[in-house]
Order: C-alpha cells, then sequence, then structure tokens
C-alpha cells in the first residue's frame, strides 16, 4: 500500500464513521458477534499461524491469545450497554437547577499496531475494545509474525467493510504512511525505540494516544516464601512463549535465606516442565526469527 491508497483508505474510514453507524448499540453488538464466530470457525487456522511464526502449540495459543480474545468479546457483549450509558455527575452550584451528566462517545478512526510476540492477542483484543466503543480501525500487524498477520488479514476482511475494518500489511514504510494521517486515536504495542515515533508523530495531529511498551518484570522472593511454588510460577512466566513477554520475569530479588533452596528449585521445575531436551518437546517455543535468536545469542555471550 503506496501513500495515496493509505490517504484514501483513511478519507474511507472518516466518511462511514459520519454516517454515524457505528453509534448505534444494535451495529456494535453485531461486528462484536461476527467476529466472534470467525474466531471460533477459525480457530485451528490461527493456532496453527501462530506455531508456524512462534512454534506455540494449540494449548498456549488458545491461553494466551484467541481463549483471551473470545472472552473480551463475552466480555465487552455484555457490558456494552452499561459502558455506553451516560452517567450522572453533580452539578455545580453556578449551574444549578441543571443536571449534568457524562456520554461517552467514540473517538472516531483509529490505528492499531500490534506486536510480534502476540501477535493475535494484540492485534484482535484492542480491536474488540475500538469496536465496542463505536470507531472504526485500521489495523496494522507486525511483519515478523507473517502467518499470523496474513490469517488475521484474511479473517477480518472475510467480517468487515474495509471502510469500518482495514488491515494494512507490509513493514516500516507503511508504518511512516500510516503515522503520517491524522488518525482520531493509536494504540500501539511495541518497544520504546518505536514508540517515541509513534508519539512524535501523533503530536503533529494532536492524537491521543496509548502506548503499551512493555517494563522490567522483577521477581520477589522472600523469606517468608513458598520456594517450590514460587518456583514453579517463576520458569512458567520467564519460560512462556520462549520469554517473549513483555512481562516476563527479567531477574530476582531473593532473601539469602532461601537462595540456594531457590536455584535447586528452579533448576528442577525447568527439567519438569520442558523435559531433557526441551527443543523436542511440542509444548515448547521457538524465537520469532534469526535476527533475534542471534541477538538474545548476543546478549548471553557479552
Amino acid at each position: 500500500m503506496n501513500k495515496a491508497d493509505t490517504t484514501h483508505l483513511i478519507q474511507k474510514q472518516k466518511a462511514f464513521f459520519a454516517t454515524g453507524k457505528t453509534h448505534s448499540l444494535a451495529f456494535r453488538m453485531h461486528a462484536l458477534a461476527m467476529l466472534k464466530r470467525a474466531i471460533e470457525i477459525h480457530e485451528k487456522e490461527i493456532h496453527a499461524a501462530l506455531e508456524a511464526d512462534l512454534g506455540k502449540s494449540p494449548f498456549e495459543s488458545y491461553m494466551c491469545e484467541t481463549g483471551m480474545c473470545l472472552a473480551e468479546i463475552t466480555y465487552q457483549m455484555k457490558h456494552l450497554k452499561k459502558f455506553a450509558s451516560p452517567r450522572r455527575v453533580k452539578t455545580p452550584l453556578a449551574q444549578f437547577p441543571a443536571k449534568s451528566y457524562v456520554q461517552p462517545s467514540p473517538y472516531g478512526v483509529t490505528l492499531i499496531m500490534s506486536p510480534w510476540n502476540y501477535p493475535f492477542l494484540l492485534t484482535i483484543e484492542p480491536l474488540v475494545d475500538a469496536l465496542a466503543a463505536g470507531n472504526t480501525a485500521v489495523v496494522k500487524p507486525s511483519a515478523y509474525s507473517p502467518y499470523t498477520s496474513a490469517l488475521i488479514q484474511e479473517l477480518l476482511e472475510e467480517c468487515f467493510d474495509p471502510a469500518y475494518v482495514a488491515v494494512v500489511t507490509g513493514g516500516r514504510k507503511e508504518n511512516s504512511f500510516l503515522l503520517e494521517q491524522p488518525f482520531d486515536y493509536i494504540f500501539f504495542t511495541g518497544s520504546q525505540a518505536v514508540g517515541k515515533e509513534v508519539l512524535r508523530h501523533a503530536a503533529e495531529h494532536l492524537t491521543p494516544v496509548t502506548l503499551e511498551l512493555g517494563g522490567k518484570s522483577p521477581c520477589i522472593v522472600d523469606s517468608t516464601a513458598n520456594v517450590k511454588l514460587a518456583a514453579k510460577r517463576i520458569v512458567f512466566g520467564k519460560f512462556l512463549n520462549c520469554g517473549q513477554t513483555c512481562v516476563a520475569p527479567d531477574y530476582i530479588y531473593c532473601h539469602e535465606s532461601k537462595k540456594e533452596e531457590l536455584v535447586s528449585e528452579l533448576k528442577k521445575q525447568i527439567m519438569k516442565q520442558f523435559g531433557k531436551n526441551p527443543l523436542e518437546n511440542p509444548n515448547y517455543g521457538k524465537i520469532i526469527n534469526e535476527k533475534h535468536f542471534h541477538r538474545l545469542q548476543n546478549l548471553l555471550h557479552a
């Protein structure tokens, strides 16, 4: 997609939003129901794409991706009427005897830029919330997870008119074209470096932004800890998705009285959860691509 195509797409979405169709709760509910049905129908294909990109097992794919998306849709459909209803608030004395309320309303045309580590979840879950709130959406999945990105494009094109929900694939060039557009809201998940670029471009249009940029995630094991349980949970959290998780444990603060026991239990849990030959374990995934594999190797030997 070139710059002119991108501009035309945003104009189409702005025109569609201006019709007011997305303000209807019935319209939003129908959109969510269609998306939910599509995920259920294509669940095996989604899991196959996640396995091709990240080596995820069907169990892990459901637990961390499709299952969470389905749960979010169910939650939004259950509470949508409440979320969209006006809320009474106190009226200042100067406006007496008026009545005051807050009326939730959609932003308009939204951009969702998602990463490669949870490519289905972190694309579809924010899309669910955007649609539930009455927005249109342009979805830009990661180029690093090509199988899942292609599947997302196929699924969303099956469900929605691109004037309502569109998918743009590609890499940095397509990202640049999109960020030059005057979106009404941007939701980005990824690195701090790219997050700065997103925020810089958004500032040009005073576009509100949500940035989810990960961070550091220490584990604290104090003197009162159940060490076996702590080790079990730390290993699960660290090795899930081969550690490619923004909230994976980065380091451990351990009370000196528990150090030796914890180290021993961590070793036992790694063996118990993944076996002697983890690369042969179908429940253990892979690093997303060769570039990141070598990046991690260099970190280990630094």
